[in-house]
């Protein structure tokens, strides 16, 4: 898998990433988000952020071959985490799922926060209702530190749960045997 910097030729897959019901059930109200709105707020803060953020930080698009998603290493801003704090993300196509890419990329940007980016500690929130992303971040080798509850305006299934905060410092990190 290679993670590269998002092009506006990418618009169309991002569109239909953010769009599939599946990928989109446990991140934000549940919903797809509408192509147009992909196109013209979602990619252009993407690549914004190149530009704001320092190098080796942002939004990556996934190739395995051919775009299967994308990965995310940026300044924490979810609700639940600590602001000082460098947040993991990523969204893959179903048709990825259940081939170790999510973890693959995830490895591959918690080794880049840590071994290149000299980033104290990452951290990632889920629904602790979804199970396959939190195998992902235990596999990445973070641990859960957090559960908590927060007040969503239009909570999904499995919001009853709660969400969860993984994180690893790069002390954890240096410690741990796969890297």
């Amino acid at each position: 898998m290679i993670l590269r910097r998002f092009t506006a030729a990418d618009a169309d897959a991002l569109a239909a990433l953010h769009g599939d019901a599946a990928v989109m059930r446990h991140i934000d109200d549940g919903r797809p988000v509408p192509a147009d709105v992909v196109v013209r707020e979602t990619l252009p803060a993407i690549l914004r952020e190149y530009a704001e953020l320092p190098a080796g930080f942002g939004v990556f698009a996934a190739d395995a071959p051919g775009f299967v998603g994308w990965f995310a290493l940026k300044p924490a801003t979810s609700v639940g985490l600590d602001p000082s704090d460098v947040e993991l993300g990523y969204r893959l196509h179903p048709s990825a799922w259940g081939r170790g890419l999510a973890t693959e990329g995830a490895r591959l940007l918690v080794r880049r926060a840590f071994a290149e980016l000299g980033v104290p500690r990452v951290a990632a929130t889920t629904m602790a209702a979804n199970v396959a992303s939190r195998r992902v971040l235990e596999k990445a080798g973070l641990r859960h530190v957090d559960t908590f509850f927060a007040d969503w305006p239009n909570p999904v299934p499995g919001a009853e749960h709660g969400d969860v905060v993984y994180a690893l410092s790069k002390e954890e990190w240096l410690g741990q045997a796969v890297r």
